[in-house]
């Protein structure tokens, strides 16, 4: 099968899409990677084939009065140059990120059956949840689901605008208002995070996290036996600032080790007990005892599929919303706002109660996931004609 995964230049959907392009090289198949300009060596140093797309990342869009109509606009111009690159490839199956919307409306141009990767739970508004985002345990009772239906009462006019300015691209660019939607969805996400539902979608199935390291260096953490402390800052742009300064204060006199993973500039006057760079974060996850980290879903599933507690500092977009998700299983604690004494009291909470580490442990478990790349070769054969 010859597959064109498409996927925004933002870490924490181009590398779920590196990772997938990486199991279906394994399995015998052809990705072709269609993302930014910074991914495109790192690609072909894994041997997947890939071209620069332009247009595909969110913070391009900041600073936008209305995001929402900002991406939608995006979409229709990302669709009409995807049409001719997407056509010389032929693919039998075109894997589109959540938030690469033209790329979808691309394949549907072209007929070609596509599949939609969500590098996170399921985000799509239910009938029974609370509004994504909200950081809300389902309501129980009369009074917790009067809440939820008051709180998608409030979100329902966003969604509905979200609706239209999506019908009014589609037609622009000669699609139909509204399109059957992706042939498969893969839910990239430990079943742990994800929140059950009775209006699950039919074709949406859990694959498990799909984990691929960016940095090929090795960082060596500041000797001693002391717990090590890993820090991993936000990439994403609305994140939360300085955390890695201000986690290093809070951590001086716990006793304890500590590592900053990030590709950005060490924070001033580090500390001896302290490094700070670019590194393996999975090898640096089998030494730590905790993280800190802001919630972005990548780094959140790194830690818990190696067994390893959180302490979360949510910023803006889903932080919140899987930062509760993880406070709720036991595995992490949530410090928003963030101080010194805040995240000094945490880190020493979750080191000092083993219960935090043996729920990290259990939220690792992949008890029942699906194969992408069965999911992904039974979507192609029915976008041809074939049984499902």
């Amino acid at each position: 099968m010859r597959v064109a995964v498409v996927s925004g230049g933002d870490p924490g959907h181009v590398v779920p899409a590196i990772a997938l392009c990486l199991r279906f090289l394994e399995a015998g198949d052809t990705p072709v990677l269609l993302t930014g300009d910074r991914w495109i060596s790192a690609a072909a140093r894994e041997g997947i084939t890939a071209s620069r797309v332009n247009g595909l990342t969110l913070a391009d869009l900041r600073g936008c009065a209305d995001l929402g109509s900002a991406l939608h606009s995006q979409a229709a111009v990302l669709a009409s140059a995807l049409v001719p690159q997407l056509a010389a490839l032929s693919p039998d199956l075109v894997v589109c990120d959540v938030l690469a919307l033209g790329a979808s409306m691309a394949a549907e141009l072209l007929g070609v059956p596509w599949a939609q990767l969500s590098p996170h739970p399921l985000y799509e508004p239910s009938r029974w949840l609370p509004p994504m985002g909200s950081g809300l345990a389902p309501g129980t009772g009369v009074r917790g689901k009067l809440r939820d239906s008051l709180l998608r009462a409030m979100t329902a006019r966003s969604i509905r605008q979200g609706d239209r300015q999506r019908a009014l691209v589609r037609q622009q660019i000669g699609l139909s208002p509204r399109g059957e939607g992706p042939a498969v969805r893969l839910i990239a996400t430990l079943p742990a995070l994800e929140v059950p539902r009775p209006d699950w979608p039919a074709n949406a199935h859990v694959v498990g996290p799909l984990l691929w390291e960016a940095s090929e260096e090795l960082m060596i953490p500041p000797p001693g036996d002391a717990p090590l402390v890993m820090i991993a800052p936000s990439t994403a742009w609305t994140g939360a600032t300085g955390m890695a300064s201000q986690t290093l204060e809070a951590l001086r006199d716990l006793g304890v080790r500590a590592v900053v993973s990030t590709f950005a500039p060490p924070p001033d006057e580090l500390p001896l007990w302290a490094r700070s760079g670019p590194g393996r974060q999975d090898e640096l996850l089998r030494e730590s005892s905790v993280l800190v980290c802001g919630g972005g879903h990548g780094m959140l599933v790194k830690a818990l599929r190696a067994g390893v507690p959180v302490v979360v500092v949510p910023g803006g977009g889903d932080q919140w919303e899987m930062a509760n998700r993880v406070a709720r299983q036991g595995s992490g604690l949530i410090v928003r706002p963030s101080t010194v004494d805040s995240l000094r009291a945490a880190v020493a909470q979750v080191l000092g109660d083993p219960g935090f580490a043996a729920a990290a442990a259990r939220a690792a478990s992949l008890d029942g996931v699906r194969d992408p790349v069965e999911l992904c070769r039974a979507a192609a054969l029915c976008g041809s004609g074939g049984s499902c």
